[in-house]
């Protein structure tokens, strides 16, 4: 049975409303963005050992710039991920650790009278090759063992204290449907990310590099319940409203965005032609005018893209107002 938090029953109660919610900006490109190192085997998922200080004031960062979710340093904290970098004997610690520095932001926020929801970040992602963003076969671990190392870290979100998980970078079919069925008795409540790019022939398609899957088959693994928010993320924002579209013919809850901006190559982002948070605006903008609920930003995308994304809330806000009036 799911539970929900003070927390985030609030926020699933302006949700219902039909408000808009923003969502904090990248985590782990942050703490490279401001000079921590990457693992060259686990990304951004050891990270969090020894930055536990600099996690908060992301955090904050993110919380005072208008985020009403911040999502903890967990993405790549699988054990899957981790066993790879040498820290299978510290897969507990390092997800317990990254939640507790979003808590301790949200608690210093609410003593400023900010109030926040704390999200556990869940992905599929397995080993990549040194310096490309593909996956590495030889390291694909079997589906029981990836579906095990889910849901391990499923618990240990749920134990350190997240309101709700978000499912991200959900692109590979086979992996998904191990995903979903190892988050499903967590507890907690499940937002999905699906992530895109343009084919060959410029329709949007799944993120896989291997094969061009259309993303009305990704959209088709959402869930009709048990999902509470659903959209596309860690994309170029020039896709996202292609993928919202799609995405709304199929999912009727809330729709999310939060592209990325950059590109990658293990073990570091490159934050190469990254979007201008004024032209960011453009597109939130966008969005929210296609029914978007949630806008944020992911890898690449930092706290001056979320001050975007509460001026294009304030904006709708406003116009919405003009419309009532009127």
């Amino acid at each position: 049975m799911t539970q929900h938090s003070s927390a985030y029953a609030a926020l699933h109660t302006r949700l219902a409303a039909g408000e808009v919610l923003v969502l904090d900006g990248g985590t782990g490109t942050e703490l490279q963005r401001r000079g921590v190192a990457m693992d060259p085997a686990a990304w951004c998922g050891p990270a969090t050992l020894g930055n536990d200080q600099l996690l908060t004031q992301i955090h904050l960062d993110y919380i005072n710039a208008g985020a009403d979710v911040i999502t903890a340093n967990t993405f790549a904290a699988g054990r899957v991920m981790l066993a790879a970098a040498g820290y299978a004997s510290q897969v507990e610690e390092i997800n317990q650790r990254a939640v507790a520095a979003a808590l301790k932001a949200r608690a210093q926020a609410a003593a400023n009278g900010r109030h926040v929801a704390v999200a556990g970040s869940i992905s599929h992602m397995v080993p990549v090759e040194a310096g490309t963003a593909h996956i590495d076969p030889r390291l694909v671990p079997p589906d029981a063992q990836f579906s095990e190392s889910v849901y391990e870290q499923a618990q240990h979100l749920r134990r350190a204290g997240v309101d709700h998980l978000m499912l991200e970078m959900m692109y590979h079919p086979g992996r998904i449907a191990l995903v979903l069925q190892a988050v499903a008795t967590c507890g907690l409540p499940v937002w999905f990310g699906l992530s895109a790019r343009r084919g060959k022939d410029g329709s949007v398609v799944s993120f896989h590099h291997l094969d061009e899957i259309a993303l009305a088959e990704i959209v088709a693994l959402i869930p009709a319940t048990g999902i509470d928010a659903a959209g596309v993320m860690h994309s170029g924002a020039e896709l996202v409203g292609d993928a919202l579209n799609l995405i709304r013919t199929h999912f009727k809850g809330a729709l999310t965005a939060y592209p990325d901006s950059g590109y990658f190559e293990m073990p570091d982002w490159k934050f190469v032609d990254v979007v201008e948070p004024a032209r960011l605006e453009q597109f939130y903008a966008q969005w929210l005018a296609a029914g978007a609920q949630v806008i944020g930003g992911c890898c690449g995308l930092g706290v001056a893209h979320i001050e975007a994304a509460a001026r294009a809330r304030a904006a709708a806000l406003k116009t919405a107002a003009t419309t009532k009036k009127i």
